[in-house]
């Protein structure tokens, strides 16, 4: 009889985000399901060095977070985020010299980076504004919900910088379009909701009273569903943009197999032997 293989563990890893206090937005977190939330409504909940660098970390970090299953960003007071703050950022930036200014861009860069990298799917609830670097973090999730009154604009033409921020180039294409991706990028126009949600930007639409309970509520159903599966596909949605069909096909069936070790996948397959409905542990 094959003994079940028990997990390793290894410093470093099984961090609890339960306590978890930042300094530059709010973070909650209940039932497997971590919220961001961007907090300063007063100005539309820009980001300044700091968040940037703190929003960064912890999505690096959670890649061996042991209890948050997924991740809902939202914004405070009606908007989602007015971008990088004016006065915070965009005017310190103004003579600062080539290494520095490209400390600067890797660093928001190394933020998409680690939201593609870390393996909770991100939900955002998108309400109001949503422009430059927020629209931006939208991009960069797995999931977007917005509201009627959504406005997204990749402004960055309009101060003068190219639309290739924080790979906008490589990632919006692939949502909405090469045509599509092309005319808000290079005219930095606002996209409306209803653009958003037949491109394919948002996966939905609700009342803006409601869309923060429909992104936990989504957020909710991916947490109790089998979490190293989802981070798997997560995963490939994104390598996957690099390979050929071949390839694809090569990595998938790799994929496909590891899940298969999974005890999730066992309790997957008891669960429906007796007719029952399956209970994750993501393991």
């Amino acid at each position: 009889m094959t003994r079940p293989l028990e997990p390793l563990a290894l410093p470093g890893h099984g961090r609890s985000f339960a306590d978890y206090q930042p300094q530059h937005f709010q973070w909650s977190l209940s039932d497997g399901v971590g919220t961001v939330t961007l907090n300063r409504p007063e100005r539309k909940n820009p980001l300044t060095f700091e968040s940037y660098a703190e929003l960064r970390d912890l999505f690096r970090d959670l890649t061996y977070a042991e209890d948050v299953r997924v991740v809902v960003l939202r914004g405070e007071g009606g908007n989602f985020c007015s971008g990088g703050d004016v006065f915070e950022i965009i005017g310190p930036l103004v003579g600062a010299d080539m290494p520095s200014l490209l400390r600067f861009t890797r660093m928001t860069g190394d933020l998409v980076k680690a939201m593609r990298g870390c393996p909770q799917p991100i939900v955002s609830a998108v309400d109001g504004i949503c422009v430059g670097a927020g629209a931006i973090l939208a991009m960069a999730s797995d999931l977007r919900l917005g509201t009627p009154g959504t406005r997204t604009a990749f402004l960055f033409t309009r101060v003068g910088l190219a639309g290739c921020d924080m790979g906008a180039c490589a990632i919006l294409p692939r949502l909405i379009g090469q045509g599509r991706a092309s005319e808000l990028l290079f005219t930095g126009r606002t996209m409306s909701a209803e653009e958003g949600l037949a491109w394919g930007f948002f996966n939905a639409l609700h009342a803006p009273e409601e869309v923060h309970a429909q992104a936990l509520n989504l957020a909710a159903e991916l947490a109790s569903g089998p979490t190293f599966a989802h981070a798997m596909t997560k995963k490939m949605l994104h390598q996957e943009w690099a390979m050929g069909v071949d390839e694809a096909i090569e990595a998938e069936a790799q994929a496909q197999a590891i899940c298969m070790l999974t005890r999730d996948y066992t309790r997957a397959y008891e669960a429906f032997a007796h007719k029952l409905k399956p209970q994750f542990e993501g393991d």
